[in-house]
């Protein structure tokens, strides 16, 4: 007989959370589980890392991890920022520190392929939430007990 009154609830494994802090992405700093966050939005690049492990072209991408680097991007066209190479006259991506996956070479090279598709910074794959952009800390006092909680 079914027993009356009773509800199923929501499933909650299939929840994903949609805002991040950045104290919560500066968690996730260790190649085994890297996480940025640019332009209000948080990436998982662990599958990333682990599809190019070993590989010269991660090391931008693991001293920045847990960080934001916004400024890594143009606000306007959400790519990686450009300048004109002064010896080349050639438009470049501005990368402070040093080239990394999924950017060309400066100069033309038989040995870089350019058949991955999309880069990773315009795939919507690695994104995981927003980042909060102003957080705050809520301390609660149970005053019963006077126990003491902070939440951000």
């Amino acid at each position: 007989m079914p027993r009356r009154g009773l509800v199923a609830g929501p499933d909650f494994g299939c929840f994903k959370r949609r805002y991040f802090t950045p104290s919560e992405v500066a968690e996730h700093n260790q190649p085994e589980d890297l996480w940025v966050s640019y332009l209000g939005f948080v990436y998982n690049l662990t599958p990333l890392v682990q599809e190019f492990k070993g590989d010269l072209l991660l090391k931008p991408i693991l001293e920045v991890a847990g960080q934001d680097i916004s400024h890594w991007f143009d606000p306007k066209t959400k790519d990686i920022r450009k300048h004109i190479d002064p010896l080349t006259g050639c438009v470049r991506y501005r990368t402070p520190r040093g080239r990394f996956v999924h950017i060309p070479p400066p100069l033309p090279r038989s040995d870089w392929a350019n058949d991955f598709g999309i880069p990773w910074w315009k795939g919507l794959n690695y994104q995981v939430g927003r980042l909060s952009a102003q957080t705050r800390n809520i301390r609660i006092i149970n005053t019963l007990t006077s126990q003491e909680h902070t939440l951000e």
